[in-house]
């Protein structure tokens, strides 16, 4: 079940709708940035996260739908190597760039960031002797390394020490000799 379900196809229908208003009549740019501030106005009210193929269609000043040819120019650049692809409103001269790597994918074009194959958190540990895959410790260190190298963290008793050092009340002496 998703949250806001109703949230998101209100932003469906308002981005749908900006493109449906200037794909009949180019003119209409004031209603497609109204549409499209709505739309943001909204997700940012309800903090819901926009896909970035479409965050990437609106202007982040003036909120009006770049459609390439209509209210954007789109240029290639190359720089040091690197594609670049530079996207330029028309309305208020703002530029966006975006890198342009043939073998690039968003988080949310990966496979691990879909609901479907991501493991709850009740199925972690099935049997007492499973260990959780994602939890890694770290490497263990020596005890002559560790006696070498000035820590920044407290240094712990031993076992031995730890059980007698709370019994002591105030008064008493320490008469181990440490």
């Amino acid at each position: 079940m998703i949250k806001d379900k109703e949230a998101f196809q209100r932003l469906s229908f308002l981005y749908q709708a900006a493109h449906c208003v200037l794909a009949q009549n180019p003119d209409n740019q004031e209603l497609a940035r109204f549409y499209c501030y709505t739309q943001n106005s909204i997700s940012r009210r309800l903090v819901l996260r926009q896909d970035p193929s479409v965050k990437r269609t609106i202007c982040k000043a003036c909120f009006s739908l770049l459609v390439p040819g209509v209210s954007s120019t789109v240029r290639q650049r190359k720089r040091r190597n690197q594609r670049w692809t530079v996207m330029r409103c028309l309305n208020c001269g703002l530029t966006k760039r975006f890198f342009s790597n043939p073998n690039y994918k968003l988080w949310s074009e990966q496979p691990e960031a879909l609901l479907e194959n991501q493991i709850p958190a009740s199925e972690g540990a099935k049997a007492p002797g499973q260990a959780l895959r994602s939890v890694q410790c770290p490497p263990k260190v020596s005890q002559a390394k560790k006696a070498t190298t000035p820590s920044s963290e407290p240094r712990s008793r031993p076992a031995s020490e730890e059980g007698t050092a709370g019994t002591k009340s105030k008064g008493e002496k320490d008469l181990s000799g440490s």
